[in-house]
């Protein structure tokens, strides 16, 4: 017997712009019932409740076993094929525990989070301690597990940005100061060598920002706070230091008002300190992953917003904030910059 669970109209819109995700939504209830019939499940929905989505997927919350769980079933992008491995890896350490997958459909049963409560809200010394305290837990190193083989090491992408960005620079119209494109380059080729060369490659979390850190449904506690896990971790292997940047392209509102890109620099090097991490790499690392997010922003209509403030990111990571942006705190937050 199927069950009716409707797509969320964010999740529709996004994937109604390609034929490759037409395909998919029209396939995605097949899916659905597809997994509540493997795994015997039940959707915990209030009636005419809406499951949750992130931008690549949906989530529905489930009774698995009379358990609160939730089926995750994403569109097969790159992290999504290999999302399954890295939380195989954590084993609920550190990340949302994975009960069970299914490769073909994408699809996860994973422990039910409270959805409510993210990292997002927290006051920033509180984000600082549990952001640290996870990438620690999360920094292991490879062993005889055959899902190390599934991710690509962080060096190598560095070694394609390299060819990649100034050919992308170029292509789209040179669309910000070269200066700033050599800075990442520099990055890439520093860097990228040294992260080859790196004696404790680890398994990075490479989308560690504020609203991809929950807490447990049962309010377990750690050290006097909630005990948080990480989600959604679009895993590589190599330095570890390449997971701050998200926190700095998040909650640039939250910055001083006087001196932001001040205090830029000095989250860059709070967060790092607290997760035992390289301050210096860290920058480094943030720079080049915020010029490559400008050129993907550079390629879309409508994201003006959202290359304003990987441009003020990048700059002012590299000690020379562009002129001509908007102020720090007139920036969107990521995700909410372009109206479709």
């Amino acid at each position: 017997m199927s069950t009716f669970v409707s797509i969320p109209g964010d999740l529709q819109a996004r994937y109604s712009r390609t034929a490759e995700g037409r395909a998919w939504l029209s396939g995605l209830p097949g899916l659905i019932n597809a997994s509540l019939e493997r795994w015997r499940l039940s959707v915990d929905l209030e009636p005419g409740g809406q499951p949750w989505n992130g931008h690549g997927g949906i989530v529905i919350p489930v009774l698995y076993n009379g358990a609160r769980s939730v089926l995750k079933i994403a569109f097969p992008h790159e992290e999504a094929l290999v999302e399954r491995h890295a939380l195989a890896l954590w084993g609920g350490t550190g990340a949302v525990r994975m009960l069970d997958a299914d490769a073909a459909s994408c699809a996860m049963l994973l422990e039910r989070l409270d959805a409510v409560s993210w990292l997002q809200g927290a006051p920033m010394d509180e984000a600082r301690d549990v952001w640290g305290s996870l990438v620690k837990e999360l920094s292991i190193e490879p062993d005889e597990r055959p899902e190390w083989k599934e991710f690509e090491h962080i060096a190598a992408r560095a070694e394609r940005w390299s060819d990649e960005l100034p050919a992308d620079w170029e292509h789209l119209g040179q669309p910000f100061p070269r200066w700033l494109l050599e800075a990442a380059l520099e990055v890439c080729q520093t860097r990228g060598a040294v992260g080859r060369r790196a004696g404790r490659d680890v398994l990075v979390h490479c989308d560690l920002h504020f609203m991809n850190i929950l807490p447990h449904l049962n309010g377990a506690r750690a050290a006097g706070r909630r005990a948080y896990v990480a989600i959604d971790p679009q895993p590589k292997i190599g330095e570890a230091e390449f997971a701050v940047a998200p926190i700095l392209w998040n909650r640039i509102r939250d910055l001083s008002t006087t001196a932001p890109e001040v205090a830029l620099l000095e989250r860059c090097a709070d967060f790092s300190r607290a997760a035992g991490l390289d301050g210096e790499a860290a920058r480094e690392w943030s720079l080049v992953r915020e010029v490559e997010n400008a050129l993907w922003y550079a390629r879309k209509p409508r994201h003006e917003g959202d290359l304003a403030r990987s441009l003020w990111v990048a700059s002012t990571l590299a000690g020379r904030p562009l002129d001509g942006l908007p102020a720090a705190h007139d920036l969107p937050e990521p995700g909410l910059a372009a109206s479709s």
